[in-house]
């Protein structure tokens, strides 16, 4: 079983996870948040942030949170994504929750907000564990 922190730094060193930009900002079992500055490269042709951005967003926040309680890898089966509000500026905050564990596969929502604390999208996903 993999310790907290190297699961902490599988993220941090995830070539993806740099490329968008994320910052882990909180670290803990079962509670992670993320922080993304928007920036011009994220945009879409509508010059706000592209949807893709919050369905990776909402994927890496639910698959640490997971992996935060669980210590296992996991994968995601399935993602559901909400949009709500557009984004083209300032930063934006993640975080998400286990909603049902099982031993095989694990659901978890979470959610975007941006500084002044409005929910720009919402996710669910159901994620099945690795186990070794």
């Amino acid at each position: 079983m993999q310790q907290l922190e190297e699961v902490r730094k599988s993220f941090e060193t995830s070539p993806f996870f740099y490329h968008l930009g994320f910052e882990i900002t909180h670290f803990q079992e079962g509670d992670v948040r993320l922080k993304l500055p928007v920036t011009r490269q994220l945009l879409n042709a509508n010059q706000i942030l592209h949807g893709g951005v919050h369905a990776s967003m909402i994927d890496f926040v639910l698959g640490m949170v997971i992996r935060s309680t669980t210590r296992t890898r996991c994968i995601t089966m399935n993602l559901n994504v909400n949009y709500f509000a557009p984004a083209d500026s300032g930063s934006l905050f993640a975080q998400g929750r286990i909603l049902q564990q099982g031993y095989r596969t694990v659901t978890a929502e979470g959610e975007i907000l941006d500084e002044q604390g409005e929910m720009l999208a919402k996710g669910t996903g159901t994620f099945k564990l690795i186990r070794e």
